[in-house]
C-alpha cells in the first residue's frame, strides 16, 4: 500500500494504519532503532512506540514525506531511551555524532527560545539547496545514524570523499544558521 493510501487509514483513524506502516517500514525503522540501541527487545520496544506516536499524532499533522516522520519518531524515541538505558554513558558513536553536530546546531538554550517551526524550515531550506547527492549523504548520516563506511558503499564513494563532503556540509550549514540569525 502506498503512502496516500496509509495516511487515509491514519485519518479514518482505522487500526489498520498501523499494520500497513509495519508492513511498509516495520524493517526499516527496526535497523534504524537497532542501530542506536545494539538492543532487539529496545529496538523493537522503540518500533512499536513509533507506531503508537504516530497514531496520536496523525491526525492532525499530515506529514509530506511519510518515511521521514517515522524515522524522526523512531530516532527521537531510540535516542531518549538510549539516554534512559546508559544515562551518562553514551556509546561512542552517539557521542560521535553529537559531537559532530553540535558545531553546527545551536545550543539547547537558543534553540528553545526559537520556535521549533522555525528552525525546522530553515533546516529544511538549507538541506532544499543543497545538491541531492550531498543532501542523501548528510541525512544518511545524521538522520538515519548510518556509518561512513556504509554511507560510502551505497553511494560508491571513499570513506575519505564521505567525510570530507560531510565536513564540508557542516561548515555550510553553519554559515546558513549564522545568515539566517542562528548563532552558535
Amino acid at each position: 500500500m502506498d503512502d496516500a493510501n496509509i495516511l487515509r487509514l491514519y485519518f479514518a483513524r482505522d487500526e489498520q494504519a498501523i499494520r500497513e506502516t509495519d508492513q511498509a517500514y516495520g524493517r526499516k525503522l527496526y535497523a534504524l532503532s537497532q542501530r542506536i540501541l545494539g538492543s532487539r527487545e529496545d529496538a523493537q520496544e522503540s518500533v512499536n512506540d513509533t507506531y503508537l506516536q504516530t497514531w496520536r499524532s496523525i491526525p492532525p499533522q499530515k506529514p509530506r514525506y511519510f518515511y521521514a516522520f517515522l524515522a524522526a519518531i523512531c530516532r527521537n524515541l531510540s535516542l531518549n531511551r538510549l539516554d534512559w538505558n546508559l544515562a551518562a554513558k553514551r556509546k561512542a558513536e552517539v557521542v560521535s555524532l553529537s559531537q559532530e553536530m553540535e558545531l553546527c546546531i545551536p545550543d539547547k538554550r537558543q534553540s528553545d527560545q526559537m520556535e521549533s517551526r522555525q528552525l525546522r524550515q530553515i533546516l529544511e531550506s538549507f538541506l532544499d539547496a543543497l545538491p541531492k547527492e550531498h543532501r542523501l549523504i548528510f541525512l544518511r548520516r545524521y538522520l538515519y545514524m548510518d556509518t561512513i563506511a556504509e554511507i560510502a558503499a551505497r553511494y560508491g564513494l571513499s570513506e575519505n570523499n564521505v567525510k570530507t563532503r560531510l565536513h564540508r556540509t557542516r561548515e555550510k550549514l553553519r554559515s546558513f544558521l549564522q545568515q539566517e540569525g542562528v548563532y552558535l
